[in-house]
């Protein structure tokens, strides 16, 4: 073998494990990220203390199969937040969540207002409803609630009717959001998921896309909620109008 020959031999090796150690890397970035996305999406904003706390609706949804938590400071009283909650749903003020994620993932949602509209704020009830889907496909009951501190809210109802049918599919889980004075004129918003699912494979769904997407969805909504009151939006307008 001439000198040049033996020189392009050893490029391609050199390329062949130059680009095997590029593809661990990228793997191994793949995971560590996809790990952190699981983490995440069970506890961010959460400090040890408030995950092993007791919370109402802890007993609703016996045996979870995954329990979520997530936290946000807001500087403002409780009075001043519970009202954005009483206006949540599909079709209703939306979940607070990114613009992006509106647009993208709930295209026949309207976008989540940015004001508290006094036609979509009202006084919770055990037994209420509030819509998350077209009519008749998802929506929550209130299981509890005392304002301006406590709301869990209940469903059985977030699974396709077609995978009840063929694979027997259930889902029953609880959003419990549970706010409380931190310091004088700021709230701690705590909210629970706890959801038990069926059949095994489901739960392995909800376990690997699901938790991850918490991250973006649950952290968006307290987020989104936080911008909102602290922007004083009961005064600054909105940015739709209802149909």
């Amino acid at each position: 073998m001439g000198r040049a020959q033996a020189h392009r031999a050893g490029g391609r090796r050199l390329g062949a494990v130059t680009g095997r150690r590029a593809r661990r890397t990228l793997a191994a970035s793949v995971v560590t990220a996809y790990v952190g996305l699981q983490v995440l999406g069970r506890t961010a904003g959460t400090t040890a203390r408030e995950r092993r706390a007791r919370m109402p609706g802890d007993d609703v949804v016996i045996a979870p199969t995954i329990v979520t938590d997530h936290a946000v400071t807001i500087p403002s009283p409780p009075e001043r937040i519970w009202p954005w909650l009483t206006q949540l749903g599909w079709h209703r003020a939306g979940w607070y969540t990114p613009r992006w994620v509106d647009r993208l993932l709930f295209p026949q949602n309207w976008p989540s207002l940015d004001r508290l509209d006094p036609e979509l704020v009202r006084d919770l009830r055990v037994g209420d409803t509030i819509p998350d889907g077209p009519p008749g496909t998802a929506w929550y009951e209130v299981d509890q609630v005392s304002a301006p501190h406590t709301l869990v809210l209940h469903s059985t109802t977030h699974v396709p009717g077609s995978w009840r049918e063929r694979f027997g599919a259930r889902i029953d889980w609880t959003w419990a959001f549970a706010l409380r004075q931190s310091t004088p004129g700021a709230t701690r918003l705590h909210l629970r998921v706890r959801g038990r699912t069926a059949p095994w494979m489901l739960t392995v769904l909800y376990q690997a896309a699901v938790v991850p997407a918490d991250y973006v969805m649950a952290v968006g909504m307290l987020r989104g909620l936080r911008s909102r009151v602290r922007a004083d939006a009961p005064t600054s307008g909105g940015l739709r109008t209802r149909p």
